[in-house]
């Protein structure tokens, strides 16, 4: 609440000060700034809301589309290449990460900001041209895609930025939130892309500057609309605030000591490590199985249903944006589950579910997908009888000579079972309601642990975290896939969630708030 009589403003009602996750406290919050000071404190973090959703965004509005659009512009391109493709999303990421950071410590944040995000701008804008070379035309696409991650990691600015900008009471709300439009970000792209799927393959052609607006290029297209449009909001609304524990606005202070004795540089107690690093494994695993999953679930569509490029695009594309629809509903019910039962118990509980997902999506029973028609006719040393097997007729949609089924020359389609799409369904809402969760509460603990201390550098890890599980999550999938097949891709991270869900249990005791741990 805002008054104009004072200084002081007292919050007694749920606004961006409240954290997602409540403590169950009812204790009022005094937050000593002026009302302009507050309406402009929180603008800049809305902004840093929206830079961390775009980011997100970024990354997941194209993640269903290219495989068919590799396939379409680079025919040499196989499904290991796709990995490496979507993995370089997340190494940019990993690398840019540290040097913005780095940049901001130093210079006003809108600088990093700025260049980050027209980074992104023209990569996505590359990305949409992939189509012009004669030749290599998939590591062009390799290209965009690394830039698109390099301009990505601004995120290490923001976490910081909001870091610095809130208060203890505030930032485990202000984390939450982030990492609520962080993981919006990466389920709702899918859906943006998935709108788009009825332009087509053909689209519309700009001649005048040889641009094909299509379903694979229209998403990127609007990703750089929307940089463009977050480079101006920031030049606009955000301003620099840096507040300390108690909401004292710090740009005030001369002091440079005291300014470091408010920040809680100097806070009695330490950080336990242990705490920190279990936090950073379980949020790796964390997105490494969402990567995999987005990263797989058009190519394992394609293959068991006999799906058309566009058919995946758009039907994978419905899925996920549906997912993003679950996930509002899971972060509500977070808020109120929390309450009773902690974070520590939540997030176990999303692992088990995420754990349950994956054991659905294990190939059972006596049907096989239908094998591409173009492999089967030239084959002449199948390793099982097809006789009421696999459907041996041609599978190409009309007006296009595009063959649909699982290749031949992944061995294990010859006798690895068919997953049925009811499993796939199933396992899509099970993962759905996991993967928030699970994201959420990664986030909220993780600042949790680290208490009034600076988070700067912790963050930073964080970041490296996911952004290193992006990396290798869609290479080990495409690669394992490829060669293997769907039950060891899909039983290995079984085993991996598993394994992260016993470390859980294993360090339970240790997960808790820094002001619980010395009794504050």
């Amino acid at each position: 609440m805002e008054t104009d009589e004072s200084a002081r403003i007292t919050v007694d009602e749920p606004d961006e000060n409240t954290p997602l996750l409540r403590d169950g406290s009812t204790c009022d919050k005094v937050v000593p700034e002026t009302p302009l000071q507050y309406k402009s404190r929180w603008w800049s973090i809305r902004i840093m809301y929206l830079t961390m959703f775009l980011s997100s965004v970024g990354f997941s509005i194209v993640i269903t589309s290219i495989w068919p659009y590799l396939q379409k512009v680079d025919q040499t391109a196989d499904a290991s290449f796709l990995g490496w493709v979507v993995a370089a999303y997340s190494l940019g990421q990993m690398l840019a990460s540290p040097i913005f950071g780095w940049w901001s410590n130093h210079r006003p944040r809108k600088e990093p900001l700025i260049t980050s995000i027209s980074i992104n701008v023209a990569a996505n804008i590359l990305y949409a041209y992939v189509h012009l070379p004669s030749s290599k035309n998939k590591y062009y696409m390799l290209m965009a895609r690394a830039f698109v991650g390099i301009g990505a990691g601004n995120v290490a600015v923001v976490r910081s930025y909001v870091a610095g900008a809130t208060s203890v009471r505030e930032r485990t709300g202000a984390m939450a939130n982030m990492s609520a439009c962080q993981a919006l970000g990466f389920i709702l792209g899918p859906g943006f892309q998935a709108a788009m799927a009825y332009i087509g393959e053909q689209g519309i052609t700009w001649a005048a500057v040889d641009l094909q607006v299509n379903m694979y290029t229209a998403p990127a297209l609007l990703g750089a609309i929307l940089g463009v449009v977050n480079i101006v909001l920031i030049i606009l609304i955000l301003r620099e605030h840096h507040v300390n524990d108690l909401g004292r606005d710090l740009n005030s202070i001369n002091d440079v000591s005291e300014e470091r004795i408010q920040a809680g540089e100097n806070t009695d107690g330490k950080i336990d490590r242990m705490a920190v690093l279990t936090s950073n494994i379980i949020f790796f695993v964390v997105l490494f199985v969402f990567a995999v999953f987005e990263t797989i679930s058009t190519p394992l569509s394609m293959d068991m249903y006999a799906w058309s490029r566009a058919q995946a695009t758009f039907y994978n594309g419905i899925i996920l944006a549906s997912i993003g629809v679950e996930s509002i509903f899971v972060f509500l019910a977070v808020k109120i589950v929390s309450k009773r039962t902690g974070d520590r118990a939540i997030l176990l509980g999303g692992l088990f579910i995420i754990l349950c997902g994956f054991v659905i999506l294990l190939p059972w029973g006596n049907t096989f997908p239908m094998l591409q028609w173009t492999d089967v006719r030239n084959a002449t040393d199948l390793q099982r009888p097809l006789d009421g097997i696999v459907k041996l007729t041609p599978n190409m949609p009309n007006h296009t000579s595009e063959y649909v089924g699982c290749p031949v020359r992944q061995k294990w389609c010859l006798y690895t079972p068919a997953i049925h799409l009811a499993q796939y369904l199933t396992a899509d809402v099970l993962i759905g309601v996991g993967y928030p969760a699970c994201n959420v509460m990664s986030y909220t603990l993780y600042s949790k642990i680290l208490g009034p201390k600076p988070q700067g550098v912790y963050m930073g890890w964080l970041t490296a975290s996911g952004s290193g599980a992006r990396t290798v999550g869609p290479v080990f999938v495409s690669q394992v896939y490829t060669t293997l097949g769907p039950r060891w891709a899909f039983s290995i991270i079984c085993v991996l969630v598993a394994a992260t869900a016993a470390f859980l249990c294993a360090t339970y005791k240790r997960l808790i708030a820094f002001s619980v741990k010395y009794g504050r």
